[in-house]
């Protein structure tokens, strides 16, 4: 088994070049790069001798858990994507770590992340999980990043929900490629909550297939420069968000009308007829001519009388002056 050691970097011909008449102890304190990608290192030791390094390169080796980094105060760059890692730990630590690479691992739940505060990048893209099983992030891991967080790589992972990331609001890069994500209106929700968003791959999802579906995204993400690689027109981004402006209008507006309801049309009664005593509002909405004071009073009453004179009445309504 190949593990990682003070002794494996003492014979390394890359180190030793570089070594320049120090003593050995004292060299490794200096060391702030180490690399050490595709040697078939299974294990990482005690580096702690190695106390200023802020960058170590581990990818594509055989490591399947993350250990002995708990002296790396200074590390802000960890590569370990393609290895065999299954779970996220032991970095509690890395508090200035900035940039964290583990692509291509076994990796089924994001977590332990917590206390990463100036984590600003994070590479979780295509792990190599069991049938049927998808990628997890845990919400409390990613609270923790709402306001670190810039970069995100989730592609091919089986993952068909991303509400739990609303919470992610400094994200600019995201990708999320080859996976199954299918809502329109949950990507819109979510995409809502980003105002800094610049960058976003979602191609081989099958939300990609909706109507429109470019143009929505577009309209929702204002900030957007690339999407799925393809670049925005600023012209074509102003357009539809025009065009979304007025298209809401429209529905505010049908909406307003179907909550006031249809006019109600009140029949018209001869109360005169049924009997009845007409109260003001009823003669109002009849046909009766109003008092001009123009008018003699004898013609008005005239009028009225002429009016009222199909209406079977007990007494005479005209006086026999005004006859």
């Amino acid at each position: 088994m190949v593990r990682l050691t003070v002794d494996l970097i003492a014979k390394s011909r890359n180190h030793f070049k570089k070594k320049r008449g120090l003593a050995f102890p004292e060299y490794l304190k200096t060391l702030t790069h180490l690399h050490f990608s595709s040697k078939n290192i299974e294990d990482i030791g005690d580096l702690s001798m190695c106390r200023n390094l802020t960058v170590l390169y581990l990818y594509d080796n055989q490591i399947t858990h993350i250990c002995n980094l708990d002296f790396a105060f200074n590390l802000t760059h960890l590569y370990m994507q393609n290895n065999n890692i299954s779970q996220i730990d032991n970095l509690s630590n890395l508090q200035k770590l900035s940039k964290l690479y583990l692509g291509g691992n076994r990796i089924a739940v994001v977590d332990g992340l917590e206390t990463l505060c100036e984590l600003k990048e994070l590479h979780l893209e295509n792990q190599r999980l069991a049938p049927g099983e998808k990628l997890l992030l845990d919400p409390k891991t990613l609270l923790s990043l709402a306001e670190s967080l810039s970069v995100l790589n989730i592609s091919h992972n089986n993952i068909d929900d991303i509400k739990g990331l609303t919470v992610l609001m400094e994200l600019q890069h995201f990708s999320a490629a080859d996976n199954k994500l299918h809502n329109m209106e949950e990507l819109e929700h979510v995409f809502s909550h980003w105002p800094q968003l610049l960058q976003m791959d979602l191609s081989g999802n099958p939300v990609c297939k909706k109507p429109k579906y470019r143009d929505r995204l577009i309209t929702v993400c204002n900030s957007l420069v690339t999407l799925d690689g393809r670049e925005i027109n600023e012209l074509t981004r102003q357009f539809l968000i025009n065009w979304k402006a007025s298209k809401d209008a429209k529905k505010k507006k049908n909406k307003k009308q179907i909550t006031a309801g249809p006019p109600v049309l009140y029949p018209i009664t001869n109360y005169f007829n049924m009997g009845q005593d007409p109260h003001l509002g009823h003669i109002h909405g009849h046909s009766l001519q109003r008092w001009n004071p123009q008018q003699p009073i004898r013609a008005q009453n005239v009028k009225k009388c002429r009016l009222l004179s199909h209406a079977p009445v007990s007494s005479p309504i005209c006086s026999h002056a005004d006859a």
